[in-house]
């Protein structure tokens, strides 16, 4: 069964790759070439100190388990290839699926260039122990593949039940300050780690799983082989746990949220067309999985942003832009709107003139979501860090918020994807690779900055003549600028939709 799954994943990379995605494939595998050479320069670094070597290889390696477990999450790059869903009627024990998902696994560019990085352990293996590495290199990408799938089966999981939405939003938001935690972590620790002067992060390094393949191929034959044990011991381990948890994604019908009782929103939203799109959207970003996630994410990034100085020690108070971070983040998190929505997007089609009204509909919608912490952010931090930040977070905040606004439909019309269905696990990204994502990202915030650019301009004018009048200036400039660009690239959209609706549909309706 193995055998068959890695070959239907090979079938399915191999008849993905033409065109753009050819393109992308080969840039992301190219990148992470470039990952693991890195990876293997300090593997083979003339150390003087061994001792300092193996830990500097054995933190290396956390790197890359770190990045197998949290890149997912963030970037909603879930391998969902060949889902449990589609082998829940074939009969297989759950340790057989699990195995059979695991050997797939393999088949991709992220598992060969991790496999190229943990060669690294035949460059540092000495002697007698290249015959350990031959062992550990193998348990050791076995280990990082599967702690990567139990836990985005797990929070999966926790993210489809009832009771468990508001743990996994925790989990998720733990998951999501990782990369600045690890960042401080290395910034601080890593001095103290490369002179040898920090044996308590060696212990943790040598200790954690992770760096257990460096610990075998650098230490005493006793030790090498309890550090291939139990690796192999581990692997199994979460074998099992993923058999249970793929059991109960393949079992259990995801939680739905209950019946809205009375007048939605206390009446609050108008009796138009446009306000029916705003509640439908809201109850949509309160309701989904994927959408709840995204939310998480967004406030997540301005929480980590303003208080990333109190947490490294660089500043005596948070950071006054915050909000600004926010709301970038947010455009890039929501463009893919139709994409979620997949094949309901006909309802909007097959009625006369509804173009205009669902694309004004689900700007306002991002605008009430993302809106009002930005402004809370705006007017608060600037205040606890530095006033003299106040034109300058004034003036681009609603910019940046019409021009978000915008952009966040634009791209959703423009370049729209398809997404997995509800029961697959809401970090799933469909038929957008993580490179994709990227370069979609880096056109939105060159978009961001074309908006941010006049604001930019007076305040920095206003500053080097000395007259604050003209700072402030960029205040009603960055809400005319908003309203613009809201306006603008909203008429854009609805008029791309009306013209490509059906393609669009057929795009977003795919089965991925």
């Amino acid at each position: 069964m193995v055998g068959v799954l890695i070959r239907m994943r090979w079938r399915v990379l191999r008849h993905s790759l033409h065109g753009k995605q050819a393109v992308l494939t080969v840039l992301g595998f190219v990148a992470g070439l470039l990952a693991a050479g890195a990876t293997l320069v300090v593997a083979a670094a003339p150390i003087d100190d061994p001792a300092v070597a193996a830990d500097v290889l054995a933190a290396v390696y956390l790197l890359w388990t770190i990045g197998w477990l949290f890149a997912p999450v963030l970037s909603g790059g879930g391998d969902e290839t060949l889902r449990p869903e589609h082998f829940a009627l074939v009969p297989l024990t759950s340790r057989q699926l699990a195995a059979g998902l695991l050997g797939a696994a393999f088949a991709g560019v992220p598992a060969i260039v991790t496999a190229v990085a943990f060669c690294g352990l035949f460059l540092h293996a000495s002697g007698a122990h290249v015959l350990v590495a031959v062992v550990a290199m193998p348990l050791q990408l076995v280990f990082v593949i599967l702690l990567s799938r139990v836990t985005m089966a797990a929070l999966g999981a926790v993210l489809r039940s009832r009771r468990g939405r508001d743990l996994g939003i925790l989990l998720t938001a733990v998951v999501g300050m990782s990369g600045f935690l690890v960042q401080a972590l290395v910034r601080t620790l890593g001095p103290g780690l490369v002179n040898g002067e920090s044996p308590v992060l060696s212990a943790v390094l040598r200790w954690s799983p992770s760096g257990w393949g460096t610990v075998a191929v650098t230490s005493s034959w006793p030790v090498a082989l309890a550090c291939v044990a139990g690796l192999a011991v581990v692997n199994a381990a979460l074998l099992a746990v993923w058999g249970v948890l793929l059991v109960r994604r393949t079992t259990r019908v995801a939680a739905t949220a209950g019946a809205v009782r009375g007048r939605a929103f206390g009446g609050l939203l108008p009796a138009t067309p446009v306000g029916a799109v705003v509640g439908k959207e809201l109850r949509t970003w309160a309701r989904d999985a994927r959408r709840r996630v995204t939310i998480l994410s967004i406030v997540l990034v301005g929480v980590v942003i303003s208080l990333g100085p109190l947490l490294s020690g660089e500043g005596s108070g948070p950071s006054p832009f915050g909000g600004l971070a926010l709301v970038a983040f947010g455009c890039l998190m929501a463009g893919n709107l139709y994409g979620m929505d997949g094949s309901a997007l006909w309802h909007t089609l097959v009625a006369p003139g509804a173009e205009r009204v669902d694309v004004r509909g689900r700007q306002v919608a991002w605008l009430l979501v993302v809106g009002p912490v930005a402004l809370l952010l705006a007017l608060v931090l600037p205040a606890v860090s530095d006033p003299g930040t106040y034109p300058w977070v004034l003036g681009l905040v609603p910019a940046l918020l019409g021009g978000g606004a915008g952009l966040v439909v634009l791209l959703s019309v423009f370049a729209g994807y398809p997404m997995p269905d509800q029961r697959a696990s809401p970090f799933a990204s469909g038929g957008s690779p993580g490179l994709l994502r990227a370069l979609l990202q880096i056109g939105i915030s060159l978009l961001l900055a074309l908006v941010a650019l006049p604001v930019v301009a007076l305040v920095v004018a206003g500053e080097v003549t000395g007259v604050p009048a003209v700072s402030w200036l960029g205040v009603p400039v960055g809400v005319g600028i908003g309203v613009l660009t809201f306006w603008w690239w909203g008429a854009v959209a609805a008029r791309r939709l009306a013209a490509r609706g059906p393609e669009l549909l057929g795009q977003v309706a795919k089965r991925v």
